[in-house]
């Protein structure tokens, strides 16, 4: 491996502590990774600032870093979305213990380390010039960036942009070399797409389609023909951050973004009339409306503007919005200009919640008033369903939305609630297996040598710590997977990767500091969204195993792993069968 000289300088601490660490991680993940050189990136953007996201493991590991002069970043970076919008703090109604003064914590924390605290999930809109290499932790961001601009970026963990921020180094892997640059999925379009809503759901359709035996070592990455010549910046935004739900790095969209290069596809999916039909009626509202949010990732200026005409219809039949029962969620840097041409006094005055800096996916509703949302974007409701709020989450257009928060009466009746029990059950390929183990793998640069032993708890299906892990407990909770109802502590945690919101290994980090993580991780495939905490924090961590470890250990098998120089063994000391 060849490592630039000022990587190595900051490896030996001559940078100082933090830089010290960064390039550790740096060069942890170019080794799983299998690169072997590094590239100078432009930017960075942070994720991981919400108390509701990361959580103690955040706050801990940012106060492990106060103190160091020299630990500021080395190249530009900006921020990701914060919980709340300070100045509003009693209109959003948040209940949540010292959550102002957490939040204020963490973004003076990143602050001090030279981040650019933007406080916004679309660094695009109003970065979009950017070119080369980035390293953005948002994963609609990523999307973006990757399908419609000229800068390239991996999917990053909140931690690994930010050891990017901290050197200016990044392994060379992945989406950064053109090969891998390819789709992977066709997707063609049969129906007619009018409505920003339209697009987010197509983006989410298609994540869901994602099936077991397609190899996507860089997620779905489809191409999509059959789209309708005009695409405003809104749609495709919708699009792209609905499709990174699912893990999609980036897409092609005929006639929306450069031409896709030649390809054979492991699938083709064709998108209907009857899809979209279908999957409004599935998501539409029933039982009482609490809150109707707009702005997920945070909504550009025309995004707003279409709100507002929506409003301004209903204003002029003399109603107004009750119980600022309409939340819109834009960037600072969004807001000023909204405010400057006077669209925000149209929705204020019809009594409309203005909020920058924040998001609806991060803010921490206050439950007693709020437990059945309605939004326009597939990104809120994949994430206010699952771990971060749990919340029953309804979509529909933004007129529909609008047309609900001034009239509570237009879905009423009891809320819904969400029912794990008749949830899908996830593809799994495992069966029991018998006989004698023994496996070859490999583990970290940082990590020279250990022994573990304890009990294995394997699945083939990847983990999203943030949604399906319980941040105290350490229980998955997620209906339909594998694992549903097994505590991670204390055992030698095996699973493919890790999955969903890049500040997952800040979830993982917080487990590890109370206690209630695992002793081991194994993962099959590279994973920027786990190794981070174990590479920062020491857990034993191993992959790349000559078998798939997913496959051929059982849940209970006791183990032992042997670290010794550079070389992992696992071995199945007793065997048990699955239940």
């Amino acid at each position: 491996m060849d490592i630039p000289n000022s990587l190595t300088a900051m490896l030996a601490g001559e940078h100082g502590p933090t830089k010290q660490k960064a390039a550790r991680l740096v060069i942890d993940l170019a080794s799983t990774a299998g690169a072997s050189e590094f590239v100078e990136c432009a930017h960075a953007h942070v994720s991981g600032v919400s108390p509701l996201t990361g959580g103690h493991g955040l706050r801990r590991f940012l106060a492990d870093l106060a103190g160091d002069e020299l630990g500021t970043v080395s190249i530009p970076t900006t921020l990701n979305s914060a919980g709340c919008d300070k100045e509003k703090m009693t209109e959003m109604d948040i209940a949540e213990k010292d959550f102002l003064e957490h939040q204020f914590e963490i973004v003076h924390a990143y602050s001090k380390l030279g981040i650019e605290a933007t406080l916004s999930c679309t660094p695009y809109d109003r970065s979009i010039d950017i070119e080369g290499i980035g390293s953005w932790a948002e994963s609609n961001a990523v999307a973006f960036s990757n399908s419609y601009t000229s800068l390239i970026t991996n999917r990053e963990s909140g931690l690994s942009a930010l050891s990017t921020a901290l050197t200016g180094w990044a392994p060379k892997w992945g989406l950064h070399l053109e090969e891998n640059r390819v789709p992977n999925i066709r997707v063609h379009v049969e129906c007619v797409m009018e409505h920003i809503t339209d697009w987010s759901i197509l983006g989410d359709w298609i994540g869901k389609q994602i099936r077991p035996e397609w190899d996507l070592p860089w997620g779905m990455m489809p191409h999509i023909t059959g789209l309708p010549d005009f695409a405003s910046f809104e749609m495709r935004k919708a699009l792209t951050a609905a499709a990174a739900n699912y893990g999609c790095p980036m897409l092609w969209a005929d006639g929306h973004s450069p031409e896709a290069p030649h390809y054979t596809p492991q699938g083709e999916l064709i998108f209907s009339e009857q899809d979209l039909t279908e999957r409004y009626a599935d998501l539409a509202p029933t039982g009482q409306v609490d809150l109707v949010v707009i702005g997920c990732p945070q909504a550009s200026v025309g995004e707003v503007r279409t709100t507002a005409a929506a409003v301004r219809n209903h204003m002029e039949l003399g109603q107004r919005i009750p119980n600022r029962r309409l939340w819109v969620f834009t960037s600072g840097h969004n807001h000023e200009l909204l405010e400057q041409e006077g669209t925000l006094d149209v929705l204020e005055e019809a009594g409309a919640l203005i909020l920058k800096d924040t998001c609806p996916e991060v803010t921490p509703y206050n439950r007693e008033h709020y437990n059945h949302l309605l939004t326009n974007s597939l990104k809120a409701e994949h994430y206010l369903t699952s771990g971060l709020n749990r919340m029953p989450t309804s979509v529909t257009r933004i007129h529909d939305c609008v047309a609900h928060a001034f009239d509570p009466g237009l879905s009423s009746g009891v809320r819904p609630v969400i029912d794990s029990s008749g949830a899908k059950e996830m593809a799994t390929a495992k069966t029991p297996q018998q006989g004698e183990l023994l496996l070859s793998g490999r583990s970290l640069p940082s990590q020279d040598q250990w022994v573990v032993r304890g009990k294995a708890l394997v699945t083939d299906v990847p983990i999203t710590y943030l949604g399906y892990v319980n941040r105290d407990t350490g229980i998955i909770e997620e209906a339909g997977h594998p694992l549903d109802g097994c505590a991670i502590e204390d055992t030698i945690l095996i699973y493919p990767k890790g999955s969903g919101s890049t500040v997952a290994p800040f979830v993982l980090m917080g487990l590890i500091y109370t206690g209630k993580g695992p002793k081991a991780i194994v993962n099959r495939d590279v994973c920027p969204l786990t190794l981070p905490g174990a590479s920062l924090l020491g857990i034993p961590y191993a992959m790349g195993f000559d078998q798939d470890p997913c496959l051929s250990i059982n849940s209970g098998d006791q183990i032992e792993m042997t670290l010794t120089n550079g070389k992992v063994e696992l071995n199945v000391i007793d065997r048990q069968s699955e239940s």
